[in-house]
């Protein structure tokens, strides 16, 4: 990767809508380079998809929280599994450190939230324990250089 496909990142991060056109006039290259550009990086993998950036308080998800788990060892893949069939989960991530899963989970309200966490994750048997951080405010970035 070079600049140029950084900065097409960086435009593509910002408006994932934006046309070749407009990719190509603001990084300096032609429609067709900018265009082979970008399949490029969704060949290789760089670009996995195209998705939007979501208000979730104003799309009905008012309560946003990171969790914490502590899992039985070599759990990960089942834990995983029951993880992605959860209500509201935006990411999950085996981490090293203190905790073994982070996890970030949007839901309509803190009701919402705590059936999340008190029912359905520690009905988990993998899951020894869990912590729930509340999220107050979130700022999207753009990654850069």
């Amino acid at each position: 990767m070079d600049s140029i496909d950084r900065a097409i990142l960086r435009l593509l991060q910002e408006d994932g809508r934006a046309s070749i056109r407009s990719v190509a006039d603001r990084v300096h290259v032609s429609r067709a380079n900018a265009y082979a550009r970008i399949n490029r990086l969704i060949d290789d993998g760089v670009i996995r998809g195209f998705t939007a950036r979501v208000d979730h308080e104003r799309a009905g998800q008012g309560a946003s929280a990171y969790i914490t788990l502590k899992i039985v060892q070599n759990s990960w893949r089942t834990v995983r599994d029951k993880l992605t069939d959860l209500p509201g989960v935006a990411h999950i991530a085996l981490v090293s450190g203190d905790f073994d899963v982070l996890m970030l989970v949007h839901t309509p309200d803190n009701r919402s939230l705590r059936e999340l966490v008190l029912t359905r994750l520690q009905a988990i048997p993998e899951v020894l324990s869990s912590r729930t951080l509340l999220v107050f405010e979130e700022t999207d970035r753009v990654v850069g250089d």
